[in-house]
C-alpha cells in the first residue's frame, strides 16, 4: 500500500469511549489524550504545552520519549543538570 505524500493519517481509538470517559473522569481523560497525542501524533489537534507541564509528573512516556520533552520544556534546567554531571 503507498500512501500519497498529502495523504493524512488520522488514529481512532476504538477501545476507549471517550465521551464516558471524559465525562466519568476528566483530569483522568486529560492526561490519557496528553499521552495518546505524545505516542501515536496529534491528528490536527495543538498539544498544550500548559497542560503537558500541569500532568508531567503523571504522564506515562517511555523514557527516550520523556527526557527529549523534558529537554524541550525545561532546557536551562536540563542543561544545569547535564554541565553538574560532567563536573563529576
Amino acid at each position: 500500500m503507498e500512501l500519497s505524500r498529502d495523504a493524512k493519517i488520522t488514529m481512532y481509538n476504538w477501545s476507549v469511549d471517550e465521551k464516558k470517559f471524559k465525562k466519568e473522569d476528566p483530569e483522568g481523560y486529560k492526561i490519557w489524550k496528553i499521552q495518546q497525542m505524545i505516542n501515536w501524533g496529534l491528528g490536527g489537534e495543538k498539544l498544550s504545552e500548559r497542560l503537558v507541564r500541569k500532568y508531567w509528573r503523571k504522564l506515562s512516556l517511555d523514557p527516550e520519549t520523556k527526557e527529549f520533552l523534558e529537554l524541550l520544556l525545561w532546557p536551562r534546567k536540563k542543561k544545569s543538570l547535564l554541565l553538574n554531571r560532567s563536573k563529576s
